[in-house]
């Protein structure tokens, strides 16, 4: 049997010192290979073309390109081959950029200050399509995005409207996710495989056209509490 293709990575911060310190990182899992590095985001879309990595890790803050609108290049990308999951790399946890680039399609951030093996487990967890953000970080993040951008009434008549679209067992995934629930304790609520979970999120996207599952989280908050 064929061993498993590397997780592809692409570094992207506009500091030298920690590029290379999430190279060192990063190239002691066997598992992850960091295919290439950026120093802004404005070099983003072409990097992910040349070197089609899996998994972005990228800051928040640059000079040229910010994380946010580099993120959003990506989204305009799509058609263009796969998109890699985006992690945001922050120093600070409750910053505006941050909730805006999870609205906008990121997977997850992460603070830079994370310890190495939990960086490394969160890319590993990114390739594999799941939230790079603890059910305790995701509750946080809906009850911020609810709290500074709270939807009018017609937006949450829209939000109710799409999640209309969903499926019973869709609307029931999407509504856990919008608690906070990881895969494994939504699998136990409804009584199904943690494989069967993630299939259903993915269909919920794929059907909603969305990118990331925070955005599944949020519209689903929204259409409870708009």
């Amino acid at each position: 049997m064929s061993a498993q293709p590397a997780i592809r990575v692409l570094v992207v911060d506009d500091d030298p010192l920690v590029r290379s310190g999430l190279n060192l990182m990063l190239g002691g899992a066997g598992d992850i290979e960091v295919v290439g590095e950026a120093a802004d985001g404005a070099d983003v879309v072409d990097a992910v073309d040349r070197l089609a990595p899996h998994v972005v890790l990228m800051d928040v803050r640059m000079p040229v390109l910010d994380g946010l609108a580099a993120t959003a290049a990506l989204d305009r990308r799509a058609g263009h081959g796969p998109r890699p999951a985006v992690v945001m790399l922050t120093t600070f946890d409750a910053d505006e950029t941050v909730l805006a680039a999870l609205r906008a399609g990121a997977a997850g951030f992460l603070l830079k200050h994370t310890p190495p093996a939990q960086i490394v487990d969160a890319v590993r967890r990114a390739a594999a399509g799941d939230p790079v953000l603890s059910p305790s970080v995701t509750r946080s993040v809906i009850a911020m995005a609810a709290r500074r951008h709270p939807p009018a009434a017609p937006a949450a008549s829209d939000a109710r409207a799409r999640m209309d679209l969903l499926t019973d067992r869709e609307r029931q995934v999407a509504i856990a996710v919008s608690e906070g629930l990881g895969n494994a304790e939504i699998a136990e609520r409804l009584h199904l495989s943690t494989s069967s979970i993630k299939a259903t999120i993915s269909s919920a996207l794929t059907r909603l056209d969305l990118t990331s599952r925070i955005q599944l989280a949020i519209l689903a908050h929204e259409s409870r509490h708009g």
